[in-house]
């Protein structure tokens, strides 16, 4: 019950603070990330609840542009930004230290060990919406408002080019998705992530085999 109500007061401040042009941001990006949270601690048998909520929430309550400069920074300025936000939801000061840190280190660009197994699921869980069917249609959404090609018709899978990503959406699965799934810190985020991998690669060889253009042996996901 008692999350259930953090749930509906997070949402409430949540929708005062995002940016509604931003579809790969939006409350729904982070009722999946909580939902990928809770299933992960569900499996591992760890994890506060309560806190996992707060992350999940507010994790992107900053959220600058992926070509921005400034895009590493984005972990840190939500942390500072949750803070207020913590105090007044009566968080203690160990508990919003606690999701500061959640916050902080779930970052891909920021590059900050995760030191509690919050802030593993946490990273895990935000990490799973970049794979998988729904990691496919973000990477082509966010090409889009960048205004990136959707591949290279000559070389699509980069064979004698190097990779491009900031140009040819296609690229971004090799330069980045492909291995997220050996970056999971928790043993269910990477069972999870494995499937998901797998069937983003089943999406490529389909692209490929649609456009006349094998697959490289070396786009298989890495595992950890």
């Amino acid at each position: 019950m008692e999350t259930n109500i953090l749930e509906k007061q997070l949402e409430t401040i949540l929708h005062q603070h995002i940016d509604h042009s931003d579809a790969s941001h939006d409350i729904h990006h982070a009722r999946r990330v909580l939902h990928n949270a809770v299933e992960i601690s569900t499996r591992e048998g760890h994890g506060d609840r309560r806190l996992l909520t707060a992350g999940a929430y507010l994790h992107d309550l900053v959220n600058v542009p992926k070509n921005s400069q400034l895009r590493s920074e984005a972990s840190r300025l939500s942390a500072e930004a949750a803070e207020p936000i913590l105090e007044e939801l009566d968080f203690t000061p160990e508990e919003t230290a606690a999701v500061q840190h959640m916050i902080i280190a779930h970052s891909f660009s920021a590059n900050i060990p995760t030191e509690t197994i919050e802030a593993k699921i946490l990273q895990d869980a935000d990490r799973m919406e970049a794979i998988g069917a729904l990691g496919i249609a973000r990477t082509f959404y966010v090409a889009g408002k960048l205004s990136s090609q959707l591949f290279d018709g000559d070389d699509p899978f980069a064979k004698t080019r190097p990779l491009n990503d900031s140009q040819f959406s296609v690229d971004h699965f090799k330069a980045k998705l492909l291995g997220l799934a050996a970056t999971m810190k928790t043993v269910a985020g990477r069972e999870i992530a494995k499937e998901r991998s797998d069937y983003m690669l089943g999406f490529l060889h389909q692209l490929g085999a649609e456009i006349g253009f094998e697959v490289p042996v070396d786009w298989t996901p890495v595992q950890a």
